[in-house]
């Protein structure tokens, strides 16, 4: 008896740390099988688009005449499988579509010096994002940095003026790419140490519109970019938040 009962307490320990070590590593065990199962065929891999700023860039990645901050000997960021976008494509077996990101844009069609940056703005570039089954928008950085006006909530009827302010601007975004790729899902990525307005507005649109919006924190940057250790854990974040 007494043997039996070390047995059974034994068998209990080994199954509750085999517990522990899954729970603990579900993340990567996820991202792993989804890769290993588009590796073998059971499915066409999922097509990712990118809709982005400097964060998302990477010379020769991006269309030409974009201005891109990576590679930048100001960050140890030098290749471009060490990007968050990379990471996460390769961790799920995905492939990219396109990555539109453009160093230095802003969601709205204000810029830094208040200058007029509607040509650049997200909004301007909903219809180049090819024909994805993901779609991740990562911006608002450059609207808090620049202090792009932040304007009133509007659900329709957007003029270009009131995509010159954040909140109008981002509800149009948000309208538009789901008109235009209904059957893509759509994640928004909301950088950490915003200011609030940005912060409180992109979850109030997000929420308007059903987009799952992923609010990072405590991401590594040098020179106010993700490092290789930012990118990681970006594309970790990612992958603990979409299930």
């Amino acid at each position: 008896m007494k043997r039996f009962i070390a047995f059974l307490t034994a068998t209990i320990m080994v199954a509750a740390a085999a517990w522990d070590c899954n729970a603990q590593s579900n993340v990567e065990g996820n991202a792993q099988g989804n890769a290993e199962g588009n590796a073998q065929g059971n499915s066409q891999p999922k097509k990712v688009s990118v809709l982005g700023d400097s964060y998302s860039t990477f010379a020769g990645h991006n269309p030409e005449g974009y201005a891109p901050f990576y590679p930048n000997d100001r960050n140890d960021v030098t290749e471009v499988e060490q990007t968050w976008w990379s990471l996460y494509i390769k961790a799920m077996g995905y492939e990219l579509e396109q990555n539109n990101s453009w160093g230095g844009t802003t969601i709205c069609g204000t810029g830094y010096g208040r200058m007029d940056s509607s040509a650049s703005s997200f909004n301007a570039r909903v219809d180049m994002l090819g024909d994805p089954d993901i779609i991740f928008i990562f911006g608002g950085t450059n609207d808090a940095w620049a202090g792009s006006p932040i304007g009133e909530y509007k659900w329709e009827g957007w003029t270009k003026e009131d995509c010159k302010s954040f909140r109008p601007a981002y509800a149009c975004l948000l309208d538009s790419l789901k008109k235009k790729y209904p059957d893509a899902e759509i994640y928004s990525i909301l950088n950490s140490e915003l200011r609030e307005e940005i912060n409180e507005s992109s979850r109030e649109v997000c929420k308007h519109y059903g987009v799952q919006l992923i609010e990072l924190y405590d991401i590594e940057k040098q020179n106010g970019h993700p490092s290789i250790k930012g990118m990681q854990s970006i594309c970790n974040q990612l992958l603990d938040a979409i299930k």
